[in-house]
């Protein structure tokens, strides 16, 4: 007769379920590919020559900087991604990768990134990609979100870093042009997040994430969309006059700017109904591409520069 060790079993080693599909999730590839682009931006833009695998390593550890700091957001948020219609169907709450499996999977990412960028290329950029994935984990997602409604504004300045990183892998110091960058991401961000609050309310006030339509009300928010688009827009707009940026982007940024604009005047006017949600879902959307295009016109105006001089 055998006898089972009930307890043995229990002690077992968890046998994952995940593929390779649920750990490239965990990296929250839609936002990567933002940063990814910004990055490349902010590095095409650096003045001097980066050799091509230099420039390849750097927006690569950029990349798996912003996957570890991915996974390490939904490590922490597990509970609350349980509980949003939004984030459901993650990794985690799907119980196909644990919250320690994927603390151990960011971890090893953030280290393996910046140990890599400040081995390979300099360490300068190493320690801002390092700060901004701390910015990003220990000061937004687990200072900031849940207590406060100020969470995405503060919280932002990790999104706006890539950038900055990539042109201090480029220069190995930072000058205006990335600041400038990162204004532009950091005003955006507040109105692209808050248009999607606005429709995913409920969602937020069932995880208890203090959100500022959840917080402050509707109405507010519009407000707070509003005149953050319009300082969004003259940020945007600055460096043309200020001479460090061309015509192109300086006309780009103004039209591009006055439909952003227009968008948040129609979501501060329509505040009930299908017409209010229509609004917010048109902002959310045309905000990301107002983010790209606006980035896009630079990395054009580089490649013209590059192949066409006496054209620009």
């Amino acid at each position: 007769m055998s006898v089972v060790d009930h307890n043995a079993i229990g002690l077992s080693p968890r046998i994952s379920e995940a593929d390779v599909a649920d750990y490239i999730a965990l990296l929250k590839p839609r936002v990567m590919s933002l940063v990814i682009f910004t990055a490349l931006v902010g590095l095409m833009i650096a003045p001097g020559h980066v050799h091509p695998v230099l420039a390849f390593t750097s927006i690569l550890c950029i990349a798996v900087g912003a996957g570890a700091s991915g996974a390490l957001n939904m490590a922490y948020e597990a509970d609350i991604d349980a509980k949003m219609s939004r984030t459901a169907n993650r990794p985690i709450p799907r119980g196909r990768v644990t919250p320690a499996e994927a603390t151990a999977f960011g971890m090893t990412l953030a280290f393996f990134s910046v140990m890599t960028l400040g081995i390979l290329v300099n360490w300068f950029a190493g320690a801002l990609l390092a700060f901004t994935i701390f910015f990003y984990v220990v000061v937004y997602t687990m200072a900031l979100k849940r207590w406060t409604a100020q969470n995405i504004v503060i919280g932002g300045a990790a999104g706006a870093l890539p950038p900055v990183v990539a042109w201090a892998a480029a220069t190995g110091s930072l000058s205006m042009e990335p600041l400038l960058l990162f204004l532009i991401i950091f005003f955006w961000t507040p109105p692209h997040f808050w248009a999607l609050a606005l429709f995913r309310s409920d969602d937020y006030a069932r995880a208890g994430i203090p959100m500022l339509p959840v917080v402050a009300g509707p109405d507010a928010t519009r407000l707070q969309i509003l005149l953050y688009t319009i300082v969004l827009v003259a940020v945007a707009f600055a460096p043309w006059p200020l001479g460090y940026f061309d015509a192109v982007y300086g006309v780009t940024s103004l039209v591009l700017g006055a439909g952003m604009l227009a968008l948040a005047v129609n979501v501060y006017r329509h505040r009930i109904g299908s017409r209010a949600l229509r609004a917010t879902r048109k902002l959310f959307a045309f905000s990301i591409f107002y983010l790209f295009a606006l980035f896009a016109t630079l990395l054009l105006e580089v490649v013209v520069h590059a192949v066409a001089p006496s054209i620009w």
